[in-house]
């Protein structure tokens, strides 16, 4: 119970960073899934770790990096990114969630497409344009290093949060069971 509850705030996190940002999170995950056993992808998730795909997202990561930070490009990125980063959303909330909660995949893709495209709206529609509006384009690359940070803190709180939550559960239970067992053995020598 405790793994599909913590599953679903993962996959919330990283697809709400993949509004952010779309291949941050996804190299994240996928660079997790390769050198750790902190993830499993299930199929046909677990492409993600391949090596070519690793390059790819490397590259499109780099790509969407340089020209987020440009005033001019960043609102032709943002357009272009309105179909990537809700795509993203959807494969990291599906790929999150598969395999714990057995969550059907269309209700995951729905509820990551709905997560990644909201943060992406409020971003490219709201935000950017207010800051760049108030400062020529000056603050646009401030701005989108903020978001990235942004994007890669909460894509590995994501990852990481769940197993820090899962080992305080039993460190706290092992707490209280041995506060009881102590106890009840003090009681029992105190009767004697």
């Amino acid at each position: 119970m405790i793994e599909a509850v913590t599953s679903l705030f993962s996959a919330f996190g990283l697809s709400a960073s993949a509004g952010l940002n779309a291949y941050l999170p996804l190299l994240i995950v996928a660079l997790t899934a390769r050198f750790t056993n902190w993830i499993t992808l299930a199929p046909p998730f677990d492409l993600l770790a391949h090596p070519i795909s690793l390059a790819v997202i490397t590259i499109l990561l780099i790509i969407e990096t340089f020209a987020d930070k440009i005033p001019a490009f960043n609102h032709i990125n943002d357009i272009i990114q309105t179909f990537i980063r809700p795509t993203a959303g959807a494969i990291l909330f599906a790929a999150s969630t598969q395999v714990i909660t057995q969550l059907h995949p269309v209700v995951a893709i729905v509820l990551g497409i709905i997560v990644a495209g909201g943060v992406h709206v409020a971003k490219s529609a709201v935000v950017r344009p207010t800051v760049t509006a108030a400062t020529g384009g000056v603050a646009t690359p401030v701005v989108s290093i903020i978001e990235d940070i942004i994007a890669a803190i909460v894509s590995i709180l994501a990852i990481v949060l769940p197993a820090i939550l899962t080992a305080l559960v039993i460190i706290i239970t092992a707490f209280i069971l041995w506060m009881l067992w102590r106890r009840a053995r003090r009681e029992t020598v105190q009767a004697n």
